[in-house]
């Protein structure tokens, strides 16, 4: 079993890409397809990326795929409000996916500081100066 099993994040992402899924599919009409794919999508990629990114070799490369979790987290989170602002939401639906979404960027925020503590700090090469230090 992977790594992202574990990770309480993940498990709160995925239920949040089954509720969007469920209230997207309710969506109607042609005009709004970009937008219940753009919905889904962002949503999807939230969770998928912390599974591609646990299985990273390094904690930079996982704090890479946390990063764009949390923008997909955003993303999401703007796809919601145009539903809502398009009126092909109801209010309440938005309010409870906005909070889920908003749940899970703490959470990624959180997973992020924790890992990236486990991130060698790179030393200053000798080699590569600063313009001010080489004008000195």
């Amino acid at each position: 079993m992977s790594i992202y099993h574990h990770l309480e994040v993940w498990r709160v992402a995925h239920a949040l890409v089954l509720n969007v899924h469920s209230h997207a599919k309710r969506i109607r009409g042609a005009e709004y397809v970009s937008l219940k794919s753009q919905m889904l999508r962002a949503a999807m990629s939230v969770p998928t990326n912390l599974v591609e990114g646990s299985g990273q070799e390094s904690a930079r490369e996982f704090c890479r795929f946390i990063r764009i979790a949390l923008n997909s987290s955003s993303e999401l989170e703007y796809h919601l409000l145009l539903a809502k602002d398009f009126g092909v939401m109801r209010v309440e639906t938005y309010n409870s996916l906005r909070d889920q979404t908003v749940r899970v960027r703490k959470m990624l925020w959180g997973l992020l500081r924790g890992v990236s503590r486990r991130v060698p700090k790179r030393k200053p090469d000798p080699e590569n100066k600063t313009a001010n230090e080489q004008s000195r």
